[in-house]
């Protein structure tokens, strides 16, 4: 039987086109000693993947050319020769964009809890690793305390709207979102529970953060970087922390990235930056996975999954979390036979 990957075939510069990837077929892999075979069901499109595209630094090796798409999914064991893995359960971690995956000692996979009621669309979205990443940058990196007034950029998306889910179910004073379009910005108010949200596309969003935040902002949990970021630094309150989740507005960019200009504000306001990786808490994610489904059977945390069918859909759905064409977390489908019990 064959397995198809999407590999990269070029470097993109700027957005992903027809000719970064291709797809193609090998042998199924064999389950050696020690290893199990996985069926994937689903993949996880996240931003970040658009940054190993690149031949440049990261906290991973750049994805070599000719090799797989690196990416993390979920997937069923099918055959297993390890302790560690039982054929049935399904698993989480790094498949790549291919349909079969060998779990190893270097590939290791976590079993996804069965009988929690939830579907496998919303463990990838809420209890996978936007949720995760959304939970430890609001509580551990951010420090969020009861009473903060909290913004968050990308606010619509599947990091965004769950970080600010969660700064509600703490008590922030305020939780103020920043997305692009109107129909962005109803959607974080109405489904998210945002107090407000505030349309970058509409220019002047310094001055306008000024009067949605008269007091400054006490945390900003940044996903987009660039602009925005700048925009909100101008705004900072007292001992304000800024969370450094991501730059989305600058992973397609073909010249000079745009430099913060606004740094001083931290010194005057006695504020910190500071980035993180979701992976610094791999050994807590329990921990957070456990409080966010409390949230979701409890109906106080609200979700959203773009979902796309067939392994070849996975570039277009890439592109998606740069157009704004998506809503919530986006997912592709590669065996809808593989479901949670």
């Amino acid at each position: 039987m064959d397995n198809r990957q999407i590999v990269l075939a070029r470097r993109p510069v700027g957005q992903v086109d027809d000719s970064t990837t291709t797809l193609v077929s090998s042998p199924r892999p064999l389950c050696g000693e020690g290893e199990a075979l996985i069926k994937v069901a689903m993949l996880s499109i996240d931003p970040t993947i658009r940054t190993w595209m690149n031949d440049a630094p990261g906290y991973l090796p750049p994805i070599e050319l000719g090799a797989v798409i690196r990416g993390s999914g979920t997937g069923l064991v099918v055959e297993s020769r390890s302790e560690r893995y039982h054929v049935g359960e399904v698993v989480f971690g790094m498949t790549g964009w291919q349909e079969w995956v060998l779990a190893t000692d270097e590939v290791r996979f976590s079993v996804v809890p069965q009988g929690m009621g939830l579907d496998l669309a919303t463990v990838m979205n809420v209890l996978g690793v936007t949720g995760i990443t959304a939970f430890f940058g609001l509580v551990e990196v951010g420090q969020m305390k009861e009473g903060d007034v909290v913004v968050v950029s990308g606010a619509a998306g599947a990091t965004g709207s769950v970080a600010g889910q969660i700064a509600k179910a703490r008590g922030a004073a305020k939780v103020v979102g920043i997305a692009g379009g109107p129909e962005k910005c109803a959607e974080v108010v109405e489904k998210y529970g945002f107090d407000e949200c505030l349309d970058y596309r509409q220019g002047g969003l310094s001055q306008r953060l000024v009067e949605s935040c008269p007091k400054g902002v006490d945390l900003y949990f940044d996903n987009v970087g660039g602009e925005i970021l700048d925009d909100v630094l101008t705004n900072v309150a007292m001992h304000a922390r800024v969370v450094l989740c991501g730059a989305i507005s600058q992973y397609n960019s073909t010249g000079s990235r745009r430099g913060i200009e606004n740094t001083s504000m931290l010194i005057m306001r006695r504020g910190r930056m500071e980035g993180f990786i979701v992976l610094d808490y791999a050994s807590r994610f329990v921990e957070a996975q456990t409080e966010l489904a409390t949230m979701v059977l409890a109906g106080t945390l609200h979700h959203q999954e773009h979902i796309l069918h067939g392994l070849e859909k996975a570039p277009e759905a890439l592109n998606l979390l740069f157009s704004g064409g998506n809503h919530g977390k986006t997912l592709v489908v590669v065996d809808d036979s593989v479901q949670l019990g």
